[in-house]
Order: C-alpha cells, then structure tokens, then sequence
C-alpha cells in the first residue's frame, strides 16, 4: 500500500462517528513519554501508559489535553491500553449529545473555569479598589527616563547654527 492511500486510510477511519464499545475507554492525554508511548489518565483519575499503533505514527499526531479511544490490552504490564481512535472536537459534541461521554472530564473542565456569581454593589465597590495598578510588575528595562531627548536635539541644532 503506498504512503498517500496509507494516510487516506487513516483519516477516513479519524472522521469516523462511531460508538465505543463497552471495552473501550475514553480518556485524557497527559503528555508523551516517547517512543509513540503517552500517559493518559481515565475517568476514574487512573494514570498509566498506552501505545499508539503503528498506522497512527507519522500521520496523526497528539498532544497532552488531547482526548483518546483506547482499548485495553490483556498482557499489559506498563503500558495498559492501545489507542483505537483520536477525537477531535466534532467526536466530542457528538460524544456528548449521544450521552456517552463520561461527565469527569466536563467537571475537570468546569473547576478550571471561575464560576461568577452574583454580587451586592459593596463587593463590586471593595473589587474596584483593588483593581489598581500599584501591584503590577513593573519591566525595568522599558522604563524611559525624564530627560527629554529634545534638548539634546536643541542643542545639536544650535551648534549647527553657529559654525
């Protein structure tokens, strides 16, 4: 099979919408640990190794955030799974809108994110003044001095005057 119908191959099977079975797993990729090995992290907040398949290298690539299919292996000692398919975000609001995405990762998502509730106007008031800039970090190296760089412009304009 040549490389191009190779990698149109794996992308059809990418685009795929298809239910997990009830083996497989989906999980959270939390970084590579080389050689086509990523630590992932499950549902239940489980960490441990999976591989990715010889047709996934070199035309699909991952990162950590990235979420998973993953199918586990019997013989696994350290490395526990091997990744079936790679979702990208339509799997995941597909996913979602056929419930069968584990609610885990949404909480993960949502204790990220501040949740604003509603104030009384003394707490907008008590906000407001600890808004000011005093704290901020301030990057020497951009601080302009006062010394104008107009009177040394003067005084070269001056000295040409003269001669």
């Amino acid at each position: 099979m040549s490389k191009a119908t190779k990698r149109k191959h794996v992308v059809k099977e990418v685009e795929d919408f298809s239910f997990p079975t009830e083996s497989q797993l989906i999980v959270k990729v939390v970084g590579s640990r080389g050689n086509n090995l990523h630590e992932i992290i499950n549902s239940v907040g489980e960490q441990y190794l999976v591989s990715m398949p010889v047709k996934f290298r070199r035309h699909i690539w991952i990162k950590s955030g990235d979420f998973v299919l993953v199918e586990p292996i019997a013989e696994g000692g350290k490395v526990k799974a091997e990744i079936v398919k790679i979702l990208t975000r339509e799997h995941i609001k597909w996913y979602r809108a056929q419930k069968c995405w584990p609610l885990e990762f949404d909480e993960i998502k949502n204790k990220k994110q501040p949740i604003k509730t509603i104030k009384n106007n003394s707490d907008d008031e008590e906000e407001e003044e600890e808004d000011n800039d005093d704290d901020l970090f301030v990057n020497t190296n951009r601080i302009r001095t006062n010394v104008s760089d107009t009177s040394s412009s003067d005084s070269d304009t001056s000295s040409d005057e003269s001669n």
